[in-house]
């Protein structure tokens, strides 16, 4: 295909009196998955009678449990997905659901399959490879900045743009009560500064070292009598917590569940929180989309995942190496010479409207 041909392609017009059924595609990661319900948010405005079902893996799927513009949520269960020609039943069953428009936030080979099944007249994704290109029939070049608007800028041949608009959680009522009541249990009052700590990531470069935490934590906790911190933790993680909560010698300061909380129990204690301080990963996102202040340590990562607000912040120490988006670094100096010392006086700048 020529480059004129395929350029004719992408930018043939789009009828959108016929819309009424709309399959949006992002399969992982939790984050990038919560940083999608933006787009979402702003197809239903555009499309407001149309029917919106959303592809993703099974470990995202509570990030979108309950959420008003989703009419149904496809789940993929990798664990389960051992038999291709099962897989392929699977895809062909979601893909000729009659969908009007499909639009690819991954291009992922799980998508690409559905993609491929569909009869859809419209599938809208970011410029593709030349070996991609024949399942689309519409691509958009993203527009930098923030990872949502990154996100949303694919929908303009639909005539939709950003408008600021946040990710967002929608959490039940029964939710917000149980973790304020799972905090009431932990001794947390109105008297006390919560502050939500994520200190893990599976990637290096973006994990401020764990001893790092724990000077923090300890510093804090000598210059705010009453604040709290409630140590968060994924599947394999707890060992790093119980690292930080020994090394910090303010186990009276902080939380730290005995039993792993889910995504949405995370969610609404974050909801409950004054702040979250942590790494650049799903639960900063999440701070975001329940309306709690954050500050992020960046490493490998860019700004362009801190949403653009007084509320959300983020630290780096500005070495000419970053953002390197790399995933492995020998010496991870972003993350490691950036002291403890440094973060208090940005998490201090940070509270300093919020202590009670």
């Amino acid at each position: 295909m020529s480059s004129k041909k395929t350029s004719a392609t992408a930018q043939k017009s789009i009828n959108l009196d016929h819309i009424y059924k709309i399959l949006v595609c992002q399969l992982r990661q939790i984050g990038d998955v919560l940083l999608t319900t933006p787009s979402v948010e702003l197809l239903k405005k555009r499309f407001p009678e149309a029917q919106i079902h959303f592809l993703t893996e099974k470990k995202c799927l509570p990030v979108l449990e309950n959420n008003p513009h989703i009419s149904k949520i496809w789940v993929i269960d990798k664990k389960k997905t051992n038999n291709l020609w099962k897989e392929l039943k699977f895809y062909r069953q979601i893909a000729w659901k009659n969908f009007d428009l499909i639009v690819d936030f991954q291009q992922l080979p799980r998508c690409r399959w559905v993609v491929l099944f569909s009869r859809s007249k419209v599938k809208l994704t970011y410029p593709p490879p030349w070996y991609n290109r024949l399942l689309y029939t519409h691509w958009q070049k993203p527009e930098p900045g923030y990872a949502a608007r990154f996100k949303a800028s694919i929908l303009k041949p639909l005539g939709i743009s950003w408008q600021g608009n946040r990710p967002k959680i929608w959490l039940k009522e029964a939710e917000l009560d149980r973790a304020k009541n799972f905090l009431a249990g932990q001794g947390v009052t109105k008297k006390n500064l919560l502050i939500t700590i994520d200190p893990s990531h599976r990637r290096i470069t973006r994990r401020w070292p764990a001893g790092h935490f724990a000077q923090l934590i300890h510093q804090a906790s000598q210059k705010w009598p009453n604040i709290k911190f409630l140590l968060l933790y994924g599947p394999g993680e707890k060992e790093l917590a119980l690292r930080i909560l020994s090394q910090s010698q303010a186990e009276d300061f902080c939380i730290l569940p005995e039993k792993m909380l889910s995504l949405r129990e995370m969610a609404a204690c974050i909801a409950h929180a004054n702040l979250h301080l942590g790494n650049c990963s799903a639960p900063r996102h999440i701070a975001v989309a329940v309306n709690t202040p954050s500050l992020t340590i960046l490493g490998a990562t860019s700004g362009a995942w801190t949403y653009p607000s007084a509320e959300h912040e983020h630290i780096q120490l500005g070495l000419s190496c970053q953002p390197c988006n790399q995933n492995t670094c020998a010496n991870p100096r972003c993350l490691e010479d950036l002291k403890p010392e440094v973060v208090l006086k940005a998490l201090e700048k940070k509270l300093e409207n919020l202590v009670p």
